[in-house]
């Protein structure tokens, strides 16, 4: 019988599926007596084994499909697994305290990691996490559970997940990971944004998906209505291969303003761009008419890796994206923005009641220069390379943006002093998502080249709502009058000093949005590149002049509701 789950539409598309299960398994160890020493030891022994054939097989597809630097994370694992130095303790303690393999294995390796980790040196450290993996796939061996690895999946799947986070994402195998769904959730979550981002349909916070779904379980994932259909009849998947058709269809009526510019029906021009994580994402900015980069999340260098990204590897990842937006076209790209829900398992961060508002982004990067510096070093070695615009994240204080700049321009001087060539014509700007900063955007104005409005975050700050929170996700209000009062601040103050304003935020992309935005005289929009070319022929039947009348209407209404019912009146007329 088929069952429906109904969630939130965070990425548009339809997909069909076998479900693959993407859930850390319970891996509790308890101490328990044994008899049979050597058969317990055996049995480590097999464990061991086991995880030494998975691993090589996974360095081996690393190499091929992700390049040496990745496979030599998996290396180093080998490296772990192999080392008498570890397992010698362990046999040692089942022999001779009569204990389960788990347990020996656990308390051995927590021995090492907690040494390794109070060395005050960068490379130990990187080997405590290195064992810290190992263990955990012995570990599962030796307890009977898989754990999950979706790199290494090789047929058609949709991902089920409680959540994704962005290093999981960032994971996933495009070729086969065909959607995804998740329990927790919102359109603004990183794994919504990245599903965007990777094209591929979504539905998110469907509260029970994990519980419901079992690994091989065919599902339909409709990312257009926040649907997800698990063992559907065949009657029911024949309707959606003519849902995903029409869909399609749409699509290839979009795809004809593919070069077209953003223009409205009175003649007004916008910039319609993209949000990417990586350098491959630049075709689908090119194959969606993307108009440049709004926002470049440069922290997806820093995932899925053991440690920091070198000069160089930044250096080619930037040169990339710039090489490829061809023609002059803007790219803006943010610099690293690590905390909140963003960690990186090579930089200890302070654990933090509340991490959104803690040391994150460019509150990290003015305390840790050394990775900051690096990272502006190899933009402005890019720089040369087509149009790059630097922005700098969650600037709350006129005094960190002066910082953040100050530094920016040492490392530029340096290399120029060094003979390297770097480009005159960098804008600097900021993203705005802190509301401090949006009140204060007059002043801020005078010294920053543009900003580039947060909404994300900067809903969430305003409503003082956790945008990962389902409870009080009816707070998160694109539409409410106070935001919007806050968006037209941030415009007004940029255009009186001739600077442009842009938008980064997932509001930006969206439908019922976009008549407000274009009223309040936004001059970019950056959203997903999937989104442009609906968002494109939205703009064309929009008149700028009667979008200002309704942008001025909603800032004059009272709720969100309000503000979204006047949209639709407004287009629809």
């Amino acid at each position: 019988m088929t069952t429906m789950l109904n969630g939130i539409a965070a990425s548009n598309g339809i997909a069909i599926a076998k479900a693959y299960r993407l859930i850390e398994p319970d891996l509790t160890v308890n101490k328990k007596e044994i008899t049979d020493v050597s058969a317990e030891v055996n049995r480590f022994k097999a464990a061991v084994e086991k995880s030494v054939t998975e691993l090589q097989a996974i360095r081996d597809r690393a190499e091929v499909e992700l390049g040496a630097d990745k496979a030599a994370i998996f290396e180093a694992h080998l490296l772990v697994v192999n080392d008498p130095e570890l397992l010698g303790p362990i046999e040692d303690k089942i022999k001779s305290e009569n204990v389960n393999a788990e347990f020996a294995l656990k308390e051995t390796a927590d021995m090492f990691v907690a040494m390794f980790e109070s060395m005050d040196n960068e490379y130990m450290k990187e080997r405590a996490a290195d064992i810290r993996d190992v263990t955990k796939r012995v570990l599962a061996h030796l307890l009977g559970v898989q754990i999950p690895n979706p790199s290494t999946v090789t047929e058609e799947v949709i991902v089920v997940a409680e959540d994704l986070t962005p290093s999981d994402t960032a994971q996933l195998n495009r070729t086969y990971v065909k959607a995804f769904t998740t329990d927790i959730g919102g359109r603004t979550s990183h794994s919504a944004i990245m599903a965007r981002s990777m094209e591929i349909p979504a539905v998110v916070g469907t509260k029970e998906a994990t519980s419901t779904i079992q690994n091989g379980d065919i599902i339909i994932v409709d990312g257009l209505d926040g649907q997800v259909h698990i063992n559907p009849t065949p009657e029911l998947i024949a309707e959606y291969e003519q849902k995903a058709k029409a869909y399609e269809e749409q699509k290839a009526e979009w795809a004809k303003l593919v070069n077209e510019k953003t223009v409205s029906k009175d003649g007004h021009h916008v910039e319609l761009v993209a949000n990417i994580g990586t350098p491959k994402d630049i075709k689908g900015v090119i194959d969606n008419g993307g108009e440049g980069v709004g926002l470049y999340r440069t922290e997806f260098l820093y995932m899925g890796r053991d440690n920091f990204p070198t000069e160089e590897e930044q250096f080619e990842a930037y040169k990339a994206v710039l090489e490829g937006m061809k023609d002059g076209k803007p790219v803006v790209v943010r610099t690293l923005d690590i905390g909140g829900d963003k960690e990186l398992p090579y930089l200890q961060l302070p654990h933090e009641m509340n991490p959104f508002l803690g040391y994150r982004a460019v509150r990290l990067c003015l305390e840790e220069q050394d990775m900051f510096r690096t990272q502006l070093r190899a933009l402005l070695r890019a720089s040369t390379y087509g149009n790059l615009k630097i922005m700098f994240p969650m600037i709350a204080t006129l005094g960190e943006f002066r910082q953040a700049k100050a530094i920016l321009l040492e490392e530029k001087e340096k290399l120029v002093a060094e003979g390297v060539a770097v480009s005159d014509s960098i804008e600097v700007g900021i993203m705005v998502e802190i509301p401090s900063t949006a009140v204060m955007a007059d002043l801020f104005a005078t010294e920053v080249d543009f900003f580039s409005i947060g909404t994300n975050d900067l809903i969430q700050y305003t409503m003082a709502a956790d945008r990962m929170n389902e409870r009080i996700s009816y707070l998160y209000q694109p539409y409410n009058p106070a935001i919007l009062r806050l968006v037209k601040n941030v415009v007004d103050a940029a255009h009186k000093e001739g600077k442009w304003a842009g938008m980064c935020g997932e509001m930006a992309g969206d439908e019922n949005a976009i008549p407000l935005l274009l009223g309040l005289g936004l001059d970019e929009f950056s959203m997903s590149a999937t989104s442009i070319l609906k968002a494109r022929s939205l703009i064309k039947n929009l008149s700028k002049a009667d979008m200002e009348k309704l942008a001025e209407q909603a800032m004059q209404l009272k709720t969100n509701d309000e503000v979204l019912e006047a949209v639709k009146a407004a287009v629809q007329a």
